[in-house]
């Protein structure tokens, strides 16, 4: 979507479609049965097909290649987030436990 041979429609289209996968508005509600999550299982792959559709061939190639040597070079790869991650991991057991100490000794 940054690549500036993306046209516009394109660029708005697709933001559009994630716009819809993140928003708690879906068109049909999640409360009703099989229904309200076969839409979102349906629609978002369907726009995002249809974004990449829009994109040129030229313009969809070109980023192929380029995140193809991207990942070649160096699979990406960030400590950080690693590290916030099993951060977060190691503060949910905790305090998981304490919780069932709480419960046993309650």
């Amino acid at each position: 979507m940054r690549h500036p041979g993306t046209p516009w429609y394109a660029k708005a289209f697709a933001a559009g479609v994630v716009a819809y996968a993140f928003s708690p508005i879906d068109l049909i509600p999640d409360f009703v049965p099989v229904l309200g999550l076969l839409d979102d299982l349906i629609l978002v792959p369907l726009g995002i097909a249809i974004a990449i559709r829009m994109i040129p061939p030229a313009v969809l190639a070109e980023c192929r290649v380029s995140a193809q040597a991207a990942m070649a070079d160096d699979k990406p790869s960030s400590r950080t987030a690693a590290i916030v991650i099993i951060g977060i991991w190691i503060l949910l057991a905790a305090l998981f436990a304490l919780w069932v100490i709480d419960r046993m000794w309650s």
